[in-house]
């Protein structure tokens, strides 16, 4: 080889040294910076898209899940919250109902009551009289005959059906000897008194003039006339549950 060809190899060689890229190159693309920069670009949006599908989704579902469930469980609390409330208004309920239930019982009579009762009508009718002259009007009780020997349950409606087979009453005939203000007095007495009483079939009529002394032949009317009353006292009292249930038994069905 000749120095002349040795030339020209060199200046062929630096043909061959500008004509080689600077980047790489594959499939037939160079890989500038610019296009490695775009693809490590993609590859970080790939990676965040990766993150975010396999690890944020499934935390963020689990997160509004355990929200869901905190939700229903604090809806649950203000429930049962609720629920006490209610449970506690139904007991002051219920004991205002038993306070009323006691108070409303004991307008009615019971057997001591009633066993009671000759000697409070006595009373009350005694408790007319005072000190007068000789011949004045002393009120008296004449008759206090009870019409059954127990009470009965009440079943004819005669005081309104919804106290058909809750109530029983003792009824009594009874009467009365004294002036027509002794009278007034006694039948307002027997309204006062604690048991709840009925007056029915109140009739009254003159009395005749009574002996003062068996020598007074011919008794004179001196003061307010006696009057002779007669009455029958209705005495009502509650039935207990059992006797409720053995009278609803009773009643003849419609």
């Amino acid at each position: 080889m000749t120095l002349s060809d040795d030339l020209n190899f060199a200046e062929q060689g630096g043909e061959f040294d500008q004509a080689t890229p600077a980047s790489p190159v594959v499939f037939g693309i160079a890989f500038t910076p610019k296009i490695i920069g775009i693809l490590v670009g993609v590859a970080g949006l790939a990676a965040a898209g990766y993150i975010v599908l396999n690890l944020l989704m499934p935390a963020w579902e689990s997160y509004q899940q355990q929200q869901a469930k905190s939700t229903e469980l604090q809806a649950q609390i203000e429930q049962k919250k609720a629920n006490i409330k209610q449970i506690d208004k139904v007991k002051d309920e219920l004991a205002q109902a038993k306070q009323q239930k006691v108070q409303v019982l004991s307008l009615f009579a019971n057997q001591k009551t009633l066993d009671t009762l000759l000697l409070d009508l006595n009373r009350l009718v005694e408790s007319g009289n005072t000190p007068t002259s000789i011949n004045a009007v002393r009120a008296k009780l004449k008759k206090f005959v009870p019409i059954s020997q127990k009470p009965e349950p009440i079943t004819d409606g005669s005081l309104g059906l919804l106290v058909d087979g809750k109530l029983q009453r003792s009824s009594i005939n009874a009467e009365i000897t004294a002036t027509y203000e002794q009278t007034q007095s006694i039948i307002r007495n027997i309204e006062r008194l604690q048991p709840l009483l009925i007056v029915k079939d109140y009739q009254a009529t003159l009395a005749p003039v009574e002996s003062r002394s068996p020598l007074d032949k011919t008794p004179m009317q001196v003061g307010p006339a006696a009057i002779n009353t007669s009455f029958q006292l209705q005495v009502l009292m509650p039935l207990s549950p059992e006797e409720i249930a053995a009278a609803a038994k009773a009643a003849p069905k419609k």
